[in-house]
């Protein structure tokens, strides 16, 4: 076996020992590295190495036992009188014909350099890591949390007692409640807040992705999987926290995997032989009515026992009306500074504002407000500024049934008329549109002040 001179060059530039024997044990190849070690131990220059016995030299040395057995010895430690290494160790085929051995040691002080490296480049990562956190991820503190009911107060305090613990914690409560804002602060205010914070709405996708997502991938798992693999969101999220939206949505079958790593503390990835260890605090979220999901066989029993170690139910913002006025200006606040001017509420906004029941809850009422902030130059939001939706259910407040039918009707009659015109054949497409006569129609705008 011969090795030409671009070969030797590379393997001489190596800080790695390489030595090549043949398939008698004779040394065909040893490079600089190699040779300067055995100096070193030697005491002094030891001369040409190659067509030498490795075990004249070395009688210890194993890379004869791979030509034996015809398979690699690795990871293996050695220690002579002045040095430490590891070393590796392959036979070397010729298509199936075995035509020598070779070994590559790993001398201590590198390792220890690739050590070092290895630790500087995770400190870098950590660092780009709680930058990103903080930028992208876990903006939001309990300072941030308005609760001024007791109900709301009685939440905020019980969800500062759990962020100090390890325990998953399951967010229960309806849509637009703010449960990502809750699951934030719970983050910061954990031992856990120079960790990563990632979410994922589970709603979002199907039983496979979903799997891929959180517990990632091997190479060739599936077809178009990437190259390499995908590390999954557990293992992204290590030493930090998970956020499941939307859980109650996940598949039945994968809701079993993720109850087992929830238990083991381990994912397997989607085509991958080995489990990898994970860190991770899981918050978990949902609108939806748990508990009746387990009775109806959509939620497993056993996964909803686990996640609800510290079960925190955020009231929908009508069973706290006392919340609405300071969450209000709280908001105001916050688009003063984007819209680069102040906002004030008149006391009839105000009032108007307490009397609508908010089916989205502080979600409904951001983006109500931001609605009459963009159409009020002055700045100053009045009842009349804001949208219609809540001016109808304004109006109707305290009125019996027969009141409310009937302005509803005045709306829809109005509504139609201004679409339609108020000439004959406009009020003959309204009462088309309607399903009554035209005649049903007069009586009723003769009935009603327009």
């Amino acid at each position: 076996m011969e090795l030409n001179a671009a070969a030797r060059a590379a393997f001489d530039a190596m800080s790695e020992g390489i030595t090549i024997i043949d398939t008698d044990g004779i040394i065909v190849f040893g490079n600089r590295a190699y040779r300067n070690f055995l100096n070193k131990e030697a005491g002094g220059d030891i001369g040409p190495i190659e067509g030498y016995r490795l075990r004249d030299l070395r009688p210890g040395a194993r890379l004869p036992d791979v030509l034996e057995k015809g398979k690699p010895i690795l990871h293996q430690t050695r220690q002579e009188i002045q040095d430490f290494y590891f070393v590796n160790m392959y036979p070397i085929y010729e298509g199936e014909r075995l035509i020598g051995g070779i070994s590559v040691v790993t001398f201590l002080e590198d390792a220890y350099q690739a050590k070092e490296e290895l630790e500087a480049a995770e400190a870098r990562s950590k660092q780009v890591l709680r930058r990103l956190n903080k930028a992208n991820g876990a903006r939001y503190t309990f300072d941030d949390i308005v609760a001024v009911s007791p109900e709301a107060m009685r939440v905020k305090e019980l969800a500062q007692r759990i962020a100090a613990t390890e325990a998953t914690v399951l967010l229960e409560s309806e849509s637009g409640t703010g449960k990502e804002l809750y699951a934030q602060a719970i983050h910061n205010a954990s031992a856990r807040s120079a960790g990563v914070f990632v979410a994922i709405n589970c709603a979002n996708f199907n039983a496979n992705m979903l799997e891929s997502e959180l517990f990632g991938y091997a190479e060739g798992a599936f077809t178009g999987a990437k190259r390499g693999g995908k590390m999954g969101l557990f293992e992204a999220a290590a030493g930090g926290t998970l956020f499941l939206d939307e859980i109650s949505e996940m598949d039945i079958g994968l809701q079993a995997k993720l109850l087992r790593v929830l238990q083991e503390r381990r994912v397997r990835p989607v085509g991958g032989l080995k489990e990898v260890d994970v860190d991770v605090r899981v918050i978990a979220a949902c609108n939806a009515d748990l508990p009746q999901y387990v009775r109806d066989g959509k939620f497993r029993k056993d996964l909803y026992y686990r996640l609800s170690t510290f079960p925190l139910h955020i009231p929908p913002l009508r069973e706290r009306p006392a919340d609405i006025s300071p969450l209000a200006n709280s908001i105001l606040n916050e688009l003063s500074h984007k819209l680069r001017r102040p906002f004030t509420l008149t006391d009839d906004a105000v009032e108007c504002l307490q009397a609508h029941d908010w089916p989205g809850n502080v979600r409904e009422l951001r983006n109500a407000l931001e609605f009459s902030a963009y159409l009020t130059p002055s700045g100053v939001i009045s009842r009349a500024a804001l949208p219609s939706d809540l001016l109808r259910q304004h109006e109707d407040a305290g009125l019996t049934l027969a009141q409310r039918t009937r302005n509803f009707e005045k709306r829809e009659i109005r509504r139609l008329l201004d679409k339609n015109g108020t000439g004959l054949e406009g009020k003959k497409k309204t009462a088309a549109q309607l399903g009554i006569s035209l005649a049903s129609l007069y009586n009723k705008l003769n009935a009603s002040e327009f």
